[in-house]
């Protein structure tokens, strides 16, 4: 009798312990997020900040919820998801134009119900059914909302609808809204709210001949970041960047070499060379970099002092 009480004291004394370090747990998910969201526009910081593409696909099927909570856990400062929409005009988490790749289903989105839809499981990245379902919208808005930074990419055909969520979930100042190519007069538009509190990225393509147009006329939206594509790294625009980190921050991406000259993910990871590749970027005048690898960037960037 004695040591089940004696257990019972011990079982009972490790809950209030238990609750504390969940609490220090979310305080310090907390802290962390806030000096991303410092950092987030601070076009002078000489930290870089990581993206995590398709939130932690390697380890939970891509832009589910699971992804996006590992992205949350492991300190990740923003993630990347993908927008579309179903037959009954529910946003949903998907990247590409069906279902036939990331789930066990066949289709597209606008096929089906948001009811429908669900009834598909995920598939992991080695291509099996999982636990998992499609997300919406709202779901990764409520996972997210005041623990890590937002990029919404692909939804700017939903763009009246996502600006309407994030001001009802008060999620401005943690969004980044994905704009390819587009000037922002054109944006206006077709747009009248432009919300000062969100943060707009342009995508560029070097190759456009409008390019440095396009740039220059977000100059008056507050919160502007710069995302450039590359496929040379001998690219006439890479010397413009000294200039342009006078009025943006810039975006490179990691994630596969057409888009960076050759300095990508998997060269520093499989081939051991991060200093070629992620250190690179980050010398080239990076302030945030999206990678496929989270875990192994974060570590780079600290032991290099490029982040806390």
């Amino acid at each position: 009798m004695s040591t089940i009480k004696n257990l019972l004291y011990i079982f009972c004394g490790l809950m209030p312990l238990a609750g504390f370090c969940q609490l220090k747990g979310n305080s310090n998910i907390e802290q962390h997020y806030q000096w991303a969201i410092h950092q987030l526009n601070n076009k002078n910081s000489k930290s870089v900040l990581v993206t995590a593409h398709r939130c932690d696909w390697r380890n939970s099927p891509e832009n589910s919820v699971q992804a996006l909570q590992n992205c949350i856990s492991m300190g990740v400062d923003i993630t990347e998801f993908d927008l579309g929409k179903t037959k009954d005009g529910q946003l949903i988490i998907m990247h590409d134009k069906t279902i036939d790749r990331s789930t066990n289903g066949k289709g597209k989105p606008e096929d089906y119900t948001l009811a429908e839809i669900r009834k598909f499981k995920l598939k992991s990245g080695t291509g099996h059914p999982t636990i998992h379902t499609i997300p919406t919208f709202n779901e990764m808005l409520e996972t997210a909302k005041g623990k890590i930074i937002i990029d919404i990419d692909k939804g700017y055909d939903y763009y009246d609808e996502i600006i309407e969520k994030l001001d009802s979930a008060k999620m401005f100042d943690q969004a980044i809204f994905n704009i390819y190519g587009l000037p922002l007069d054109s944006v206006k538009a077709h747009h009248q709210n432009i919300p000062e509190d969100l943060t707009l990225q342009v995508i560029v393509n070097p190759k456009d001949p409008n390019s440095e147009n396009i740039i220059n006329s977000y100059k008056n939206h507050p919160k502007t970041i710069i995302q450039i594509i590359f496929s040379n790294d001998t690219d006439t625009i890479l010397g413009k960047v000294p200039a342009l980190k006078k009025s943006y921050p810039i975006w490179f991406n990691a994630l596969w070499p057409e888009q960076n000259g050759g300095h990508d993910d998997d060269k520093a990871v499989e081939e051991n060379k991060p200093d070629e590749t992620w250190g690179w970027l980050a010398q080239h005048g990076a302030n945030i970099i999206q990678t496929d690898r989270p875990k192994d960037l974060l570590n780079y960037l600290a032991s290099r002092k490029l982040r806390p």
